[in-house]
């Protein structure tokens, strides 16, 4: 669990303690999220967190106390859905038919949603056509439409334990088709809090950073799982492991925006150089998708803020300009056999092959994806060079390996795993817009084992101007 994710829950589970919000911890509830300042892609997690502790705090005594406890303990959830959507979410442009919100029609609408405890999905379709189109809110009643579900449910609520857990499912079910349908995260800006002084730091200091900053990092154990098996040398032949090298990953976790965007452009490449890329207009909106979501993070506001302070007068000013150039670095293609069968992205994130051998593929997702497609075999982890470094295990978030891609090997290839699209898009571009072609980094990933790296991040320039490759390259690795 990150360092927010954990503060969240915390400060939920004190809120939740006494089932009520008074003037004072309203306060600080609006203090908190002001402070938290969540990127978009946190914001729905932080709803439906809310609900999930909340279910924790739901009474088991029955009857009337307990009755009165669970409404009470719906009402606190409201108050902090409330302070949520009010601090970080804004209202989309209204349907052409909203409307003023229809108390008795919602109410009616609702109560048929809770009678039974679930919601299905033909329930859920219904859900999403009623807030788009049958019954869209207009602006003036558009948190009424928001307080009428969890007003409805308190109706619902019994006193029982299971009961009410399933009742507060359906609500949150409710919610987030609310929000999805009707509300839309406020523009990301970077706190002074999340920033530091740039005067003095260097690239190993700035990556450090990133990693404080990668929120949307998935946790080992937890989101996913990894199984490492045997290691080897580069030039062992044979296969150390059996087994796949992912385990599990949790599929929700690709639905968040910068990861379900990022996903969207691994298929729009060949994979054998020498094959001119076509861009197609779909194509064209899905770079532009991505580039927007990875512009409403904290590791790529920093990256911006700390390029520009690094080289003012060669980086720019907006994030909009700073967009466009995040475009003609890893987006625009370049010859690598032939005209235009090439890009920084491409060869970095995707991989390409070339005289029947790998080169690039350096991120975990496509790895998981085609792995889990059948395309991809992993093969080992590479040993380290170095006896007293410490064996790769589950809980490690860089790792060299072995595998074969398409049937064709790649002796050694070294990734991140876990981290966020951004956070990696953040390394990569600060290294090639302000570094050299060896960053020496040192890395501390805290965690179970609190893991530290020694790594170069290497990167190399294609066509003057354009990312030609960038991977990181372990150079120790040890625990505190």
């Amino acid at each position: 669990m990150s360092r927010m994710d954990a503060h969240v829950v915390d400060f939920y589970r004190r809120i939740y303690a006494d089932l009520k919000i008074d003037s004072a911890e309203a306060q600080e509830l609006k203090d908190f999220l002001t402070d938290l300042n969540p990127p978009p892609d946190k914001i729905i997690w932080m709803r439906s967190t809310a609900f999930r502790i909340a279910t924790a705090f739901v009474s088991k005594d029955g009857g009337d106390e307990g009755q009165a406890s669970n409404v009470a303990l719906l009402r606190t959830v409201n108050y902090i859905v409330h302070a949520i959507e009010t601090n970080c979410l804004q209202p989309k442009d209204p349907s052409l038919n909203a409307q003023p919100v229809d108390t008795d029609v919602y109410t009616e609408f609702y109560k048929s949603l809770y009678e039974d405890l679930s919601i299905d999905r033909e329930e859920s379709e219904a859900l999403y056509n009623f807030f788009k189109k049958t019954n869209p809110p207009d602006l003036a009643t558009l948190t009424k439409a928001r307080f009428l579900a969890i007003k409805v449910g308190c109706d619902y609520v019994t006193g029982e334990a299971s009961s009410d857990v399933n009742l507060f499912r359906c609500i949150n079910s409710v919610v987030h088709a609310f929000e999805m349908s009707c509300l839309q995260p406020k523009p990301f800006v970077l706190k002074k809090s999340d920033d530091v002084d740039m005067g003095s730091m260097d690239i190993s200091e700035a990556v450090q950073h990133l990693w404080k900053l990668d929120v949307n990092r998935l946790d080992p154990t937890r989101d996913y799982t990894i199984n490492v098996q045997g290691g080897k040398k580069p030039y062992w032949k044979g296969d150390q492991a059996d087994d796949p090298f992912f385990s599990y990953v949790d599929p929700a976790a690709f639905r968040r925006p910068t990861y379900k965007t990022f996903i969207a452009l691994l298929d729009n490449y060949e994979p054998q150089t020498g094959a001119t890329e076509k861009v197609t207009r779909a194509e064209q909106h899905e770079m532009d998708a991505f580039l927007t979501a990875v512009m409403q993070t904290k590791p790529m506001q920093f990256c911006h803020k700390y390029c520009k302070h690094k080289k003012p007068s060669e980086i720019p000013s907006s994030l909009q300009d700073f967009k466009k150039l995040l475009y003609k670095i890893w987006f625009e293609l370049y010859r690598r056999e032939s005209y235009n069968d090439s890009s920084g992205f491409e060869h970095v994130f995707v991989g390409e092959i070339k005289n029947d051998k790998i080169s690039g593929f350096h991120n975990w997702i496509h790895f998981y994806l085609e792995e889990k497609a059948g395309r991809l075999d992993y093969k080992g982890y590479i040993k380290p060079r170095n006896k007293n470094e410490v064996l790769a295990d589950e809980y490690d978030q860089l790792l060299t390996m072995q595998f074969t891609w398409h049937g064709i090997e790649k002796s050694v290839g070294s990734s991140f795993i876990g981290v966020s699209p951004e956070f990696e898009l953040a390394v990569y571009t600060m290294c090639f817009l302000v570094g050299e072609e060896k960053n020496q980094i040192h890395l501390a990933m805290g965690g179970v084992e609190n893991d530290t790296f020694d790594l170069n991040i290497v990167c190399y320039r294609m066509a003057r101007d354009k990312v030609g490759t960038s991977f990181p390259e372990i150079t120790d690795h040890y625990e505190d």
